[in-house]
């Protein structure tokens, strides 16, 4: 128990030491990104109107249009194998996707390494783990990049959608958690510490 509490505090330390950092690197990056002449040159049209016209990478590389989940409620996670609060995650996100899969929600899982390193290994060796070990059967994507100049659409997009509160629009941790409804809004976000069976009330609505 002590044990548990000590790994959970180191967590939530990280997590804030990490947000200053990322609201510090956003900062510039964006201050860079301004000044550049794609990024004045760049119209609306660039930017996908939905979340629809977003098209991601499974873990074999090969493109998945996220159109193909339109009318589905959505749970968009960035995960990681390593971290302390993998266990709990994983857990409460496959006893959702167990209650609710067959009614219209689905869970998105998209790995990421930028969070003291903890989803090290290649997407052929995240897909052993999170199968064999967290028994995951949502559908876990290729490896993204969550913050900084290489972020994956998604969560640009996401992002840009429902910001991060005070310390930035930066996703904070491993964990994160944005709700679609079957329209393509993007209705909440929730921190990592948030845990999934707390979202579980918001899900219901969408349904």
């Amino acid at each position: 128990m002590i044990l548990r509490a000590y790994s959970s505090y180191i967590s939530l330390v990280l997590v804030l030491l990490v947000s200053l950092y990322w609201r510090n690197a956003s900062l510039f990056y964006d201050s860079a990104r301004i000044f550049s002449p794609n990024y004045r040159n760049m119209s609306s049209s660039d930017k996908p109107s939905s979340i629809y016209d977003i098209t991601v990478n499974d873990a074999t590389g090969n493109d998945v249009s996220l159109g193909s989940y339109k009318d589905k409620v959505l749970l968009i996670v960035n995960v990681a194998s390593q971290c302390g609060f993998t266990t709990t995650n994983y857990k409460e996100l496959n006893e959702l996707y167990e209650k609710y899969k067959d009614k219209g929600f689905e869970i998105l899982a998209f790995p990421c390494n930028q969070f003291a390193g903890q989803e090290p290994g290649s997407n052929e060796e995240i897909q052993q783990t999170v199968c064999t070990r967290f028994k995951a059967e949502f559908p876990v994507f290729g490896k993204v990049n969550v913050n900084g100049a290489d972020t994956a659409p998604v969560f640009k997009y996401l992002k840009s959608a429902k910001g991060g509160g005070i310390f930035g629009d930066f996703i904070k941790w491993n964990f994160s958690k944005f709700l679609v409804s079957k329209t393509g809004e993007v209705v909440e976000r929730y921190a990592p510490t948030t845990n999934p069976s707390k979202i579980e009330k918001d899900i219901l609505k969408l349904l």
